[in-house]
């Protein structure tokens, strides 16, 4: 990867950044020279809609997890402040203390009364730092479980935004439950009757990020990623060697496509014209429409139906890979 000014440059994009960057010295030099060059800009314009769909179309699954973990991608509480009105956070797990990596609040959505849990990472530094680069700690999934109990109780549908390389490994969280958190969390997931929609907006590493995806619909955007480890902790645990990092990307099939054909999620939704982070508003807009199309869905179901429907899936996945292998 390399950087220009505040843009980061994936390496299979340099192609598309230096058409990018020829369009904006031509627009550039029209403002200041008072000539006409929309015929040359129109030209490039195509030229770099051609070579986007084309780099787009043939990502490879390294690739793909390079665009899921872009910083200018939008992140959790893009969405929240793009689709839910009247968002009120709710804090802490009532045991420890609360977990800014983990996201929770009630709020509306489409005139719905919704319950959103989410992990958010940080656009930048400081950012990053306060949201511990989106990885819970037990008190952030007992906050998710005990919104869950919350939208339980009032009949409210709970919306996830997943996006995490997976739950924080520290000494501190391990000392405090971490693993038990996760599990309960899932537990939580299964028991409650309220629908779940969970949206993988990014990463989805591990459990940490099944913890608030055991849903009735699991949506995921066309370049994100979702797998029970990070292609890095892949590599150094079957090849010992961070330099096989691209051959545990393939062996992982992580993207949205490979899940899809193996029935792990429900949905991709498609992404602007080079990934969500050229469009973040566009691609904010179209998780929208898809999160609203299952949620009348699913809410023409009667309570114990969602959540027999949610544990039947869940269910009739392990049963599969069970007797495929």
């Amino acid at each position: 990867m390399s950087n220009s000014s505040d843009t980061l440059v994936l390496d299979f994009e340099k192609t598309i950044f230096e058409i990018e960057s020829k369009i904006e010295s031509l627009k550039y030099l029209a403002k200041d020279e008072d000539v006409d060059i929309s015929q040359e800009i129109n030209r490039l314009q195509a030229k770099l809609e051609k070579q986007m769909r084309q780099s787009y179309a043939n990502l490879t699954p390294w690739q793909k997890s390079q665009v899921a973990r872009h910083p200018q991608r939008p992140h959790c509480l893009d969405y929240v402040h793009g689709l839910i009105e009247d968002f009120t956070p709710l804090c802490g797990d009532r045991v420890f203390g609360d977990d800014e990596a983990m996201v929770g609040g009630i709020g509306r959505f489409k005139g719905i009364s919704v319950v959103v849990l989410g992990q958010e990472k940080g656009h930048d530094i400081e950012s990053r730092i306060k949201y511990n680069f989106g990885m819970a700690k037990p008190e952030g999934y007992r906050k998710a479980q005990r919104l869950m109990d919350l939208a339980d109780k009032f009949n409210m549908p709970v919306l996830a935004f997943v996006d995490t390389s997976g739950a924080f490994p520290g000494v501190e969280a391990e000392a405090r439950g971490q693993a038990e958190a996760i599990a309960s969390s899932i537990e939580k997931c299964l028991q409650i009757h309220s629908p779940i929609i969970s949206v993988v907006i990014g990463e989805g590493g591990s459990g940490g990020a099944i913890a608030i995806a055991t849903a009735n619909r699991v949506l995921m955007l066309e370049h994100s990623i979702y797998s029970v480890i990070s292609p890095e902790g892949c590599a150094s645990i079957l090849w010992r060697s961070a330099d096989k990092v691209k051959e545990a990307t393939e062996a992982l099939r992580l993207t949205a496509q490979d899940l899809r054909k193996l029935g792990v999620i429900d949905e991709i939704i498609s992404e602007p014209l080079g990934g969500a982070h050229r469009n973040p508003q566009q691609a904010i807009e179209r998780v929208g429409d898809s999160i609203l199309k299952h949620l009348k869905e699913l809410m023409s179901q009667s309570r114990d139906e969602l959540k027999k429907r949610r544990t039947e899936k869940f269910l009739r996945m392990g049963r599969h890979f069970a007797e495929s292998k």
